[in-house]
């Protein structure tokens, strides 16, 4: 007989949980707070929901930052299942080694230390090739993307180094090609990793402060910036009003990617269930 956990281990779970989300969602109320004092409430409103999307500076820092996520983690995506590939199905080859730990280095490397290598690596390339010419949304991308890799890649591989390689060789002797073996075998079996990893590199773009200030110019300044900046003259309700937007849009992609997956699994279920009977 299986016993179930503890009543203090179902406690220290209940603490946690309401440690870690009780300040969201205080948050969350107050940024329906009438009062310019984020800490005292003084009646339900929504006018700061207004004054964000009156603040020109702020949403020009939420579109570049939205369009620097999604960007970076496409490119993510591409580049860490390519690398979990070469990592898990190509066997030992010469470079296997060095390969990972470059791929790996990023998750070690305190992102100061990446945001000043970066930085330097741009203006080098500037004074050398002349380019890039100056730093902007462009140079923002490309660091994003080379830490964002580092974490698709352990998702991607993790996934993979699960999947039966027989049922893509049997593909194969069937007579698909490896690139139709690829997309009609192996890419539905690590299609919620990639999800995953997508999700997550999207998350950490969004959020990188440290890397975006060395890398950004004045054209791109991201969100995480622009309300850094805020923070240090005092805490404003649009704050607020900004980070439950967020919550619920990250919320709400989470669970469209759960459905998704959800609904795939359950119509691969009969499918797999009526192979079966057949044999």
């Amino acid at each position: 007989m299986i016993r179930g956990p503890s009543p203090a281990l179902r406690a220290a779970m209940v603490a946690v949980l309401v440690f870690l989300y009780a300040p969201m969602l205080l948050l969350v109320i107050y940024s329906f707070n009438d009062s310019r004092l984020v800490t005292v409430w003084a009646g339900f409103s929504t006018r700061w929901y207004g004054e964000l999307f009156r603040d020109q500076q702020m949403m020009s820092a939420l579109w570049v930052s939205l369009r620097v996520a999604v960007m970076a983690a496409s490119a993510a995506v591409v580049l860490g299942t390519l690398a979990a590939i070469a990592l898990t199905r190509l066997g030992a080859f010469r470079g296997r080694s060095v390969l990972g730990m470059l791929v790996t280095a990023p998750l070690l490397i305190p992102e100061v230390i990446t945001g000043l290598s970066l930085l330097l690596l741009f203006v080098a390339m500037g004074q050398l090739v002349g380019w890039p010419a100056e730093r902007g949304m462009l140079t923002v991308w490309i660091a994003h993307v080379t830490f964002a890799t580092a974490f698709v890649t352990v998702v991607v591989a993790a996934r993979l180094a699960q999947f039966d390689r027989a049922l893509y060789e049997a593909a194969l002797d069937l007579g698909a090609t490896p690139f139709k073996a690829f997309t009609q075998v192996v890419l539905p079996v690590i299609a919620p990793a990639l999800v995953a990893g997508w999700l997550l590199a999207f998350t950490l773009s969004l959020d990188d402060l440290v890397i975006a200030s060395f890398t950004s110019g004045p054209g791109a300044t991201t969100l995480p910036m622009v309300v850094f900046s805020s923070v240090r003259l005092g805490v404003s309700p649009k704050v607020n009003a900004l980070a439950t937007l967020l919550i619920a849009f990250v919320l709400l992609a989470a669970l469209v990617s759960w459905w998704l997956l959800r609904r795939r699994s359950v119509a691969s279920a009969p499918s797999s269930a009526g192979d079966m009977s057949r044999r």
